[in-house]
């Protein structure tokens, strides 16, 4: 492995133990052992429903980012209109999420969150070891990420739990995730703390 691959690996693996605590809509399901290979592979291939439309877009448009500036350099019309095109796009990609009821009947989840896992409140506990299929509702993107993970450790919530409503907590590693997915993950992750850190100064100078 040459030193830049190294940095590369490493700078990889200090993002995915970034943690911040945040709000998501979050649905966890037990996978069974002879059903994983399938599932993961129907992720890969994208054809997991609906609820990945809008991670799959994000995706997409990051991708698009440099060229669409070049055309902005070149034409602020052109780029303003293809802008307001993917806008459009995005309010269709809601409305597949909207049509996961099970997730939009949730209430938002307290959570612990990282790129490589999470500490999440569960009503019931988990034994570790135990394969989950992870779909999560980031904000205010609504972007859903569907992941595939295993129960680390699963515990009694106490007073310092990032949850109150629910009696156990849950560490939950994240053993199988979209690249693209991860990037989108990170990216809200970097959002996130730089809004925490924003509305932390703001009330300090108050």
């Amino acid at each position: 492995m040459t030193d830049q691959n190294k940095q590369m690996k490493t700078g990889a693996d200090r993002r995915s133990f970034f943690r911040i605590d945040d709000s998501v809509r979050l649905s966890l399901r037990r996978v069974p052992a002879d059903e994983l290979a399938a599932r993961l592979d129907r992720l890969e291939q994208d054809l997991a429903g609906n609820f990945t439309v809008m991670s799959s877009l994000a995706a997409i448009t990051s991708q698009m980012a440099i060229g669409l500036r070049r055309i902005e350099n070149r034409d602020p019309d052109v780029a303003a209109y293809l802008r307001a095109i993917d806008q459009k796009i995005e309010v269709i990609g809601r409305a597949f999420i909207a049509q996961e009821p099970e997730l939009m009947a949730e209430a938002a989840v307290p959570v612990n969150l990282s790129a490589g896992g999470m500490c999440a409140g569960v009503e019931e506990p988990y034994e570790a070891g135990t394969p989950l299929e992870i779909r999560m509702l980031l904000f205010p993107s609504f972007t859903g990420l569907m992941i595939y993970g295993t129960v680390v450790e699963s515990m009694v919530a106490t007073d310092a739990a990032p949850s109150d409503r629910y009696r156990h907590l849950a560490r939950i590693e994240f053993t199988h995730i979209r690249e693209q997915d991860r990037e989108l993950l990170i990216r809200h992750l970097l959002r996130r703390q730089s809004d925490q850190l924003r509305d932390r100064h703001e009330k300090e100078d108050q």
